[in-house]
């Protein structure tokens, strides 16, 4: 082991480059390699140096380059041959990342680390699809839920517990079981008719946001085909969304610039 080395653990965002951290931007600048996942988007991944070496570890629902065991070595065995390693990250490497897994196998293995907070995207993608998380008299409060379980085990959550009409609803991950959770909240007493949004790659130039109901979730989620990464939110906050819809505004006078247009629908 290299007695200089560190594994930083490096949240990249949602995938905006402008909403990296100044130190995660400088870690780009300064590691020896970059151990990458599939939600960091092509735009993060053109800021990092050329010669910078990057190994590629993205996993998708039932297709994963390298098991999470063999992530964690390979950090490990890097640890043995190069002084700085940047374990990138999309959203927050402590949100439904795996962090704190390979913090606890470096940590186990004596390999020196820091995590590098990123911004999830529950608070970025929901920000510029023009949905605040609370709103006094409509959320007082917001829950982040996986929508899968390890090695695809049914969902098992507090139905009830989540059901909660004055609290804010977001789904990481959750696309392949809409249906199931739809319908789940919907039988814990949520009412149908309540606000619902899909926000397909959130925060780039290739933002979808898809405006429905709890209802009509998973319907809309299939006729309008969308892909990962994507995230559901639930609750009378979406109700808004219509009104504050800046990053698709800004546009049109000239306060942002985006390579290709922002796309809003509206499916009830």
């Amino acid at each position: 082991m290299r007695d200089e080395a560190c594994v930083y653990l490096v949240g990249a965002g949602p995938g905006d480059p402008d909403l990296l951290t100044r130190k995660a931007y400088r870690l780009l600048q300064e590691a020896d390699v970059i151990v990458y996942d599939r939600l960091v988007s092509e735009e993060i991944l053109a800021l990092i140096p050329a010669g910078t070496s990057r190994i590629f570890v993205g996993k998708a629902s039932g297709n994963h380059h390298l098991g999470q065991d063999e992530i964690n070595e390979l950090l490990t065995n890097l640890a043995r041959r190069a002084r700085m390693i940047v374990r990138l990250k999309g959203g927050d490497p402590l949100i439904f990342g795996r962090g704190s897994e390979e913090a606890l196998h470096l940590a186990q293995q004596g390999v020196r680390f820091e995590i590098v907070p990123g911004i999830t995207a529950a608070s970025a993608c929901t920000t510029y699809a023009g949905i605040p998380l609370t709103h006094r008299g409509l959320a007082g409060s917001v829950r982040f839920v996986a929508g899968h379980c390890r090695t695809d085990q049914p969902l098992d959550l507090d139905w009830q517990s989540l059901a909660d009409p004055d609290s804010t609803l977001v789904i990481y991950m959750g696309l392949a079981n809409l249906a199931e959770i739809q319908q789940k909240l919907i039988d814990a007493g949520l009412d149908a008719r309540t606000p619902a949004a899909l926000i397909e790659n959130g925060s780039t130039p290739r933002q979808r946001r898809i405006l429905t109901t709890l209802g009509n979730l998973a319907q809309t989620s299939s006729e309008q085909q969308v892909v990962s990464p994507a995230l559901a939110v639930i609750g009378r906050v979406v109700s808004l969304a219509g009104e504050m819809d800046w990053f698709a505004q800004n546009v049109d006078v000239g306060c942002g610039e985006r390579s290709e247009p922002h796309q809003a629908l509206n499916c009830r």
